[in-house]
């Protein structure tokens, strides 16, 4: 093992925390997430402190609260002043490399208005190079590699439809993309680390690696299309009607016909409705398809660690930006305040830390945690700013004195172009078009911003949050105690750059809240 650490970190986009370690990875199999986590930490009460992609990525970078960074949306753009973990990491000598993603929108204050940055939201985060560019809506380098390879490439807006096998054959959902599984975006990323990483092993690295699946367009290359059959998985966690999982709260009414299920599909989505079993099931093992290929490439970076002797020189983060409801409530895609939508597997192995190896913390941690963690792992200091906290204590064993009790988790459900469905159904101003949630281990406190009611869950006794307790008079102290703990939540975790510093006689001096 070398002194210095080399640094992989793996973001899987729209990936459950249950598909790894709970009820559904019981039927998903992900052998080298397994493997993994049997020589790692596993988090098993890891939260994204706020969704979607852009917004969620933010957090992840920058250590911060979306209530703090205020990229609330995608494309809300990053302010450019903030700090990173791949600045911070090339104060420690590192060159940050990226393959696939960030999904930053870059500040407009620091480019000219003609810049071509600021004509697209998926653009890099400050700090990192990008050396494999894979986005969802551009990918040149996959096109330009499938094109070699001899396909007949579609647009670019239909790389995601299914195609039916059979010629002049109208296609189904669970049909293969035109692509084969050797060539798939997930295959083309991974094969591209490999060939890269495979001259640096000398180097003491810092890299990125973001997966798109199993994000939508669910469509997957053979075999995983239909490695899984619906009649062999369990039906979501739902009420009978959609309708009356909707009447939880008239925030659900909305969300339900934003991302329908025809909305996980390209090409084919007239042929879903939402109300037939089958095809809720056929939906649902197309992602865990797709998650069984990312795992599987997953599974070959690993290897290729193990094989070129930096397995026990390298920290691995695998982790997720956010969840997805998967059918949950009748509900797709991760605009919901239900759990499914931010509960997400996080694994990390430290080298250093063997007598660790295998086990699983239980603690609640936040996605904010990563930045830290990587900092303190080679030996940076931790902005003031940052809201997330280390959790370098617990890959080595023990437990951090006065950890959270709880987390808390934001989402924006406004836009300043085109106002939402939310937005337009319930008059909400944009500026009051979003919600905070407070979540304990046993209570969980959703408000909103404006008119909107909030919403109260006891997860013991209903762990799938299906009853509102928030007008319930028995629970009403519960209601004030909780709003009241996020208030102060807020109020403690503001921006702090420079709250912890006073300048007198003696200059400018920093001090340790």
């Amino acid at each position: 093992m070398s002194d210095r650490l080399k640094i992989l970190f793996i973001i899987i986009d729209q990936l459950r925390a249950d598909c790894i370690l709970g009820p559904l990875a019981e039927h998903v199999k992900t052998p080298a997430m397994d493997a993994l986590r049997a020589e790692a930490t596993t988090f098993t009460r890891h939260f994204s402190v706020t969704n979607p992609c852009g917004p969620s990525r933010a957090s992840i970078f920058t250590g911060l609260y979306a209530m703090n960074h205020r990229s609330v949306r995608n494309g809300t753009p990053l302010p450019g002043e903030l700090t990173n973990v791949a600045r911070e990491a090339r104060k420690a000598g590192y060159a940050p490399l990226l393959f696939g993603y960030t999904d930053t929108t870059i500040d407009p204050r620091t480019r000219h208005p003609a810049d071509p940055e600021l004509y697209h939201e998926e653009m890099v985060l400050p700090g990192f190079d990008e050396i494999v560019e894979m986005r969802f809506h551009s990918a040149i380098r996959w096109r330009a590699d499938l094109k070699a390879k001899g396909y007949d490439l579609p647009p670019q807006s239909r790389f995601f439809e299914p195609v039916s096998p059979i010629k002049d054959q109208l296609a189904r959902p669970d049909d293969p993309p035109f692509y084969s599984q050797q060539d798939s975006d997930t295959a083309f990323l991974t094969n591209e680390f490999l060939r890269e990483m495979s001259v640096r092993a000398d180097q003491n690295w810092f890299a990125l690696l973001t997966y798109i699946r199993p994000h939508a367009p669910l469509v997957a290359p053979a075999p995983y299309n239909r490695m899984y059959q619906g009649e062999d998985l369990p039906l979501p966690n739902r009420r009978a009607t959609a309708e009356e999982d909707a009447a939880l709260h008239p925030y659900l009414q909305e969300v339900r016909q934003y991302n329908p299920i025809q909305s996980l599909v390209q090409g084919c989505q007239d042929q879903l409705d939402h109300t037939s079993d089958a095809d809720v099931q056929m939906m649902r093992a197309l992602y865990f398809g797709l998650v069984t290929e990312v795992d599987h490439h997953i599974g070959r970076v690993v290897n290729f660690l193990k094989d070129s002797g930096q397995y026990d020189d390298t920290l691995i983060v695998v982790m997720a930006d956010h969840g997805e409801m998967l059918g949950d409530h009748h509900l797709w895609g991760k605009h919901s305040f239900h759990d499914p939508s931010f509960h997400t597997p996080l694994v990390i192995r430290d080298p250093r830390h063997k007598s660790a190896h295998g086990s699983t913390v239980d603690a609640l941690a936040e996605s904010i945690d990563i930045a830290p963690t990587i900092l303190e792992s080679i030996g940076r200091p931790i902005p003031a700013a940052m809201n997330g906290r280390s959790l370098v204590q617990f890959l080595r064993g023990d437990r951090p004195e006065n950890w959270r009790d709880c987390v808390h988790l934001e989402l924006d459900f406004g836009d300043p172009a085109r106002p939402t469905q939310w937005q337009g159904n319930t008059s909400i101003p944009l500026r009051e078009a979003n919600l905070v949630i407070l979540r304990e281990e046993r209570f969980k406190l959703v408000h909103f911003n404006g008119p909107l009611p909030p919403v109260l869950f006891d997860l013991d006794a209903d762990p799938h949050e299906m009853n509102d307790l928030a007008n319930d008079p028995a629970h009403a102290t519960t209601l004030l105690r909780l709003t009241r703990k996020l208030l102060s939540f807020r109020m403690t975790h503001a921006d702090h750059t420079l709250t912890d510093v006073k300048i007198g006689p003696e200059g400018a001096q920093f001090f340790q809240a």
